[in-house]
């Protein structure tokens, strides 16, 4: 049996935004790609509400840095066949950096960690695949718009910023704008419908690159 890690921030742990609750397991993007690939692989759901790539924010009760609580994770669940890392909304932030180019190097930053980290018991290093999320939206919702203020724009470079990363470090990309959009309410996450996309079309890429 694979073991996949899904290594992301509240798109992947299943935020609605509209309802202030998560959406149901079924709905949630690594549940589909579980659904997706069967018996084969044990599909592992790591999501953190405003979780960046490789920056602190404090203004919560969890660590948000990615890249610091990375390597705990990672020896948590290995042995690890694959790291499917769909980080980079929450780096769109202004407080945080607001750069596209900022998040690649976050991003580059979590590989080299996954493939220089000492797993234990000999367990192999896994595969690597970078997810660009789809970019932030325009939104009348105040809150989110100022929060995200810059984001829209930013957030659609993360695609071309994370190619650059993955030809230099020889990993697989996908990026989730083809299938998937934020929603209207707030701009950043979600809906069941969109959420459920990225893990359909992340099946047939994660089969070819475990060759299940």
């Amino acid at each position: 049996m694979k073991t996949i890690l899904c290594y992301g921030d509240s798109l992947t742990w299943g935020f609605n935004a509209e309802t202030l609750t998560r959406h149901e397991y079924a709905d949630r993007w690594p549940s589909v790609l579980q659904s997706e690939l069967g018996d084969g692989a044990c599909v592992v759901a790591e999501g953190l509400n405003g979780r960046t790539t490789a920056y602190d924010d404090n203004l919560a009760g969890e660590d948000r840095n990615g890249a610091r609580v990375l390597p705990t994770i990672l020896g948590t669940h290995s042995p690890l066949d694959l790291v499917i890392v769909m980080l980079g909304s929450n780096d769109m932030k202004p407080w945080i950096h607001g750069n596209p180019l900022g998040a690649a190097y976050g991003m580059k930053r979590l590989v080299q960690i996954v493939r220089g980290h000492p797993y234990p018991l000999g367990a192999a290093t896994p595969k690597v695949l970078l997810v660009s999320p789809p970019p932030v939206s325009r939104t009348n919702n105040s809150e989110y718009a100022a929060m995200f203020a810059g984001g829209d724009e930013a957030s659609r470079q993360l695609p071309d910023a994370y190619r650059m990363v993955t030809r230099e470090l020889d990993c697989a990309f996908f990026d989730a704008a083809g299938v998937s959009q934020t929603a209207a309410f707030d701009g950043v996450h979600l809906d069941a419908e969109n959420t459920r996309a990225i893990g359909s079309a992340l099946a047939p890429v994660v089969k070819k690159l475990l060759d299940l």
